[in-house]
């Protein structure tokens, strides 16, 4: 039934792929939302698409970045849910470098058990089901992706982001033992290159929204990686010491991650 469930999902986050490129190959107008993020019409062509496919499939509340506004207390009631970013890197998308994503989640009793994430200009997908696996679709063909540990004298790889640069981030370079390797990338694909073993370490040390990182958290996960909370105070240090709580979803009020890390297995 789960198996039978990805697929449906995947399906769902290609359609919605398939609007955004539509509107990704002409000229398309871009407003601001009250927080003064972006926005374009391939947004919510993309949450009309992913709702509507999701309420033929399930009967689950759907929490979407288009349609947020859904009171804490009727949230904090739910016990699964659906977590949706119809088009995760506007700024990618609107920049036209093709880093951009369709993330859909479901959450269960706060923790992402299912997650799809789909690139849909560069034609990859990204799947991941706790305790199951996680898989990446290229060229037609799916293969199982693993996160592995760290090896000995290996440079690390440390993904950042391309909109966002925080100065704690050279410090966190520093308390690295050995050489390392900023690798940037857009939008969720930063959590699932460590999902598929092309990077170490992901800190996330500035603002994302839940709906940004549950999808490919779950895939994360699937891969054996850890996705946990980083500490405001001393984030580098959390990552050299360890032992930070799992990253959770719908715990509070606030759809605001804290800061967090996304890192291979031990």
């Amino acid at each position: 039934m789960q198996d039978a469930l990805l697929e449906q999902v995947l399906d769902i986050a290609k359609r919605a792929g398939d609007k955004i490129m539509q509107i990704y190959a002409r000229d398309f107008e871009v407003t601001d939302k009250a927080d003064d993020s972006p926005l374009t019409e391939a947004d919510l062509a993309a949450h009309h698409t992913i709702v509507d496919g999701l309420k033929s499939i399930s009967d689950l509340p759907i929490l979407s970045e288009e349609s947020a506004n859904i009171p804490w207390s009727e949230r904090k009631e739910w016990q699964q849910y659906w977590l949706v970013d119809p088009l995760d890197g506007t700024k990618e998308f609107i920049k036209k470098n093709g880093e951009f994503t369709v993330n859909i989640a479901l959450i269960d009793q706060g923790e992402p058990v299912m997650g799809v994430v789909y690139a849909p200009a560069l034609e990859q997908s990204f799947m991941g089901m706790k305790g199951q696996g996680a898989w990446r679709e290229k060229d037609g063909t799916r293969s199982p992706i693993k996160s592995l540990p760290h090896a000995d004298g290996e440079t690390w790889k440390v993904v950042g982001s391309r909109s966002h640069q925080s100065p704690q981030i050279a410090a966190l370079l520093e308390a690295l033992p050995g050489e390392t390797e900023l690798v940037a990338m857009g939008s969720s694909l930063k959590l699932c290159l460590v999902a598929c073993n092309e990077a170490h370490l992901y800190p996330r040390i500035g603002p994302t929204s839940e709906w940004d990182t549950a999808a490919a958290h779950a895939v994360a996960i699937g891969a054996g990686a850890q996705v946990v909370e980083l500490s405001e105070s001393d984030p580098a240090g959390d990552v050299v010491n360890g032992n930070n709580p799992a990253l959770r979803y719908n715990q509070k009020e606030s759809l605001l991650n804290p800061y967090f890390l996304v890192s291979n297995p031990a």
